[in-house]
């Protein structure tokens, strides 16, 4: 039998990845409270990534949002819409109605919606349109909003079948 061949093997070491913290803040412009939370960076390896220049990147997800302010005037119905796109600072959506860009917004989005409401994750913001442009669906105008604040409700009770 003959000798094995010497090999010359690279070994690549990693290093160590450290818990992050999902949000970070971000300082108001007085200096004298804290500003509003923002995510650092929304997962897009698991969806599909809208290739584009802006700052952060675009998760092309569809999720269930509801307009329950524009301006000053609070909707006595919340108008029940879907998300274009969504990323860390903000979201791009459809809606059959005229908002000037520069009005503020409140809306919130179902990030994670289970059957019987058990580990359910919606996002609450306010937020202002930064941009409106026309669509090809007759009456409806899409509208790009960046995030001014913004809180997440959990729904993380157990259901009584499951206690001890």
């Amino acid at each position: 039998m003959g000798a094995v061949p010497e090999r010359n093997l690279l070994r690549v070491v990693s290093a160590p990845v450290e818990a992050a913290n999902p949000t970070q803040p971000v300082n108001s412009l007085t200096n004298q409270k804290p500003g509003p939370r923002r995510f650092s960076h929304v997962p897009t390896h698991a969806v599909g990534v809208v290739h584009d220049r802006r700052r952060s990147p675009r998760a092309a997800l569809s999720l269930p949002l509801r307009l329950t302010r524009v301006g000053e005037t609070v909707e006595p119905e919340p108008v029940s819409l879907v998300t274009r796109n969504i990323s860390s600072s903000g979201v791009f959506f459809l809606a059959p109605r005229d908002i000037a860009p520069g009005t503020s917004i409140e809306l919130e989005v179902a990030l994670v919606d289970r059957p019987l409401g058990f580990g359910r994750v919606q996002m609450s913001t306010a937020a202002h349109i930064i941009r409106a442009e026309e669509t090809e669906v007759p009456g409806w105008k899409g509208y790009a909003a960046n995030f001014d604040d913004f809180a997440i409700e959990r729904d993380d009770v157990l259901p009584l079948r499951f206690r001890a």
